[in-house]
Formats: structure tokens, C-alpha cells, sequence
């Protein structure tokens, strides 16, 4: 933890030299994951040649390697010169909401760098949760825990939530989450076609949504430039849902993830095993979202 917080301490410069070090290591030394890269590639872009493919392959270990040196920055990064980094293009249409008393859902992705957003909302006066998957490791664990509490914003363990909605019912605030992880129950995963692949998606968002009446919000990411980038929310659900299909939260949530990744596909984290479960693995799938 000690090392760290010294690494942490430095000009983040520096630290983008350490980056390309780790680009070049994990890209041509260790090859991290690279069958994972390449195959979820080309099988997301089948019409993209395999010099495309490499293209946003290498673009991918650079955003994966500014990522890490970034989120170490992060407890020592000024409040200031977070907010210059991270842009809110439409910051108004989610704090109207807070403004009335309401709390809203968030639903990022693991796009560019997701670890920023909680915290540079907070600082734009947007008071966030940050919903996360707990980590194996008890040291990475309290790590990312106080990377994540960075500047007020409040790390979640995803195991605690229903506890945290009834504790924080009446608290306006964003409700963030990463919504295109691997469900840990495939069986009872929302599945839908993305990038070309039947694909489980977890259907808690959408049930939360639905049980408590709240706004769910679209959170777009991209890089402006290394170091610095654009938020934009867009509304993708809005109570009352007795109207709205089952799935559907989840469907235009789909429909604009991939139009993000299509849009910057080197952003998107292409070493995610997002599909080592399949439907057919299992004798019942789907979830019931109503």
C-alpha cells in the first residue's frame, strides 16, 4: 500500500512514462491476454481487416495502461485539475433531478477511464455511489476502496446495495454502476445480442429502476485526449414503468454501448472475458424484469 501512495504522489507526467513502459511490456513481453484481445475483436468487427484489428488492439493496451497510472494518481490528483480532466457535456439534465429530490442510475461501462467519473461527478455536484464487484485479493480490495472513496464519493460493494438503497432512500444522488460485466449467474442474466454475440447482462439495473421509480441514465465516456475526458448522460428510462416493456432499459442501453465501442472502439476493455458463458451451457436462462 506504502508503494502506492509514494507512486501516486508522482507528476503524472512521470507516470505516463510508466505507462508506456507497461504498453510496451504487456503488448509485446508478457502479451497480456492477447488471444482474448484478438479474438474478441474480430469476432465483435468481422468486417474490419486484421490491420484494423492490430490497430485498435494496440490502441486498447494504451488506454488499458494509461488506466492503471491514472487510478494510482487518483487519491493525489487536485480537485482542480480533476475537473479540467473530466468534462460533463450535459451535466444539467441528472442535476435537475438531484435538485428535486430524486436519486438516479447511472449505467457506465468499462470504457476509457470509468475510475475518474464517480469522483469528478461528486466534484461537480452530482454525490455518487459507485457500485463495484469486490475483489479477491484483501489488498487490492482496501486499494481500490480508497482509490474509489477519492474526493466523496462512496464505494459500494454490489453484495450491499439492497441494504444501501433502504439506508439512502430519501438521498438524492447517482447510483453508479459498470453494467456490462459477466453476471455471476448466467442462468438468470438478461441475454440479448451484442457485438454479434448472444450476451448476458446483469438484470439488477433494470429491476432497481422498475422497484423504485428511478430515472436510469446512460453514461458515455470518451477521450478527448490522454488524460482528459467527455461525460454525457442519456436517458434511457424514465418512471413510471408500467408501461415499458420488460428488457427494455436494457435493450437501449445495449443499443448505445455499442454505439459507443463502434464509435471508439480502442476504449472499450477488449480483455474482458465478457463471453466465457454462452446460453446454450445452461438448461433455463433469463430474467424476469418486470
Amino acid at each position: 500500500m506504502i508503494f502506492f501512495r509514494l507512486l501516486s504522489r508522482l507528476p503524472l507526467g512521470l507516470l505516463y512514462g510508466l505507462a508506456d513502459f507497461l504498453y510496451f511490456l504487456l503488448l509485446h513481453v508478457v502479451r497480456y491476454r492477447r488471444k482474448v484481445v484478438i479474438e474478441n475483436l474480430q469476432l465483435s468487427f468481422p468486417e474490419k481487416s486484421p490491420t484494423e484489428i492490430n490497430r485498435i488492439a494496440r490502441g486498447f493496451y494504451r488506454n488499458l495502461t494509461d488506466l492503471i497510472v491514472e487510478t494510482i494518481k487518483m487519491p493525489t490528483l487536485p480537485a482542480e485539475e480533476l475537473r479540467q480532466r473530466v468534462q460533463f457535456t450535459n451535466a444539467e439534465l441528472v442535476k435537475e433531478r438531484l435538485r428535486s429530490g430524486q436519486a438516479v442510475i447511472g449505467m457506465a461501462s468499462h470504457s476509457s477511464n470509468w475510475e475518474w467519473i464517480p469522483s469528478a461527478s461528486v466534484l461537480n455536484d452530482m454525490p455518487t455511489d459507485s457500485i463495484y464487484k469486490q475483489l479477491n485479493s484483501p489488498f487490492f480490495e482496501k486499494l481500490m476502496q480508497s482509490v474509489r472513496a477519492s474526493f466523496g464519493a462512496v464505494p459500494v460493494p454490489m453484495n450491499t446495495l439492497p441494504r444501501r438503497m433502504v439506508a439512502q432512500k430519501d438521498v438524492p444522488r447517482i447510483i453508479a454502476l459498470v453494467a456490462d460485466q459477466v453476471p455471476d449467474v448466467p442462468e438468470q442474466a438478461y441475454w440479448t445480442n451484442f457485438l454479434h454475440r448472444d450476451t448476458p447482462f446483469y438484470p439488477g439495473t433494470e429491476r432497481l429502476a422498475r422497484s423504485r421509480d428511478l430515472p436510469v441514465f446512460y453514461t458515455e465516456l470518451r477521450r478527448i485526449r490522454r488524460g482528459y475526458y467527455a461525460v454525457t448522460f442519456t436517458q434511457i428510462g424514465q418512471p413510471p414503468y408500467s408501461g415499458l416493456q420488460p428488457g427494455a432499459i436494457m435493450e437501449n442501453y445495449r443499443d448505445l454501448l455499442e454505439e459507443t465501442i463502434r464509435k471508439y472502439p480502442s476504449d472499450w476493455l477488449w480483455s474482458h472475458k465478457r463471453w466465457k458463458h454462452w446460453r446454450g451451457k445452461y438448461a433455463k436462462v433469463g430474467a424476469k424484469l418486470e
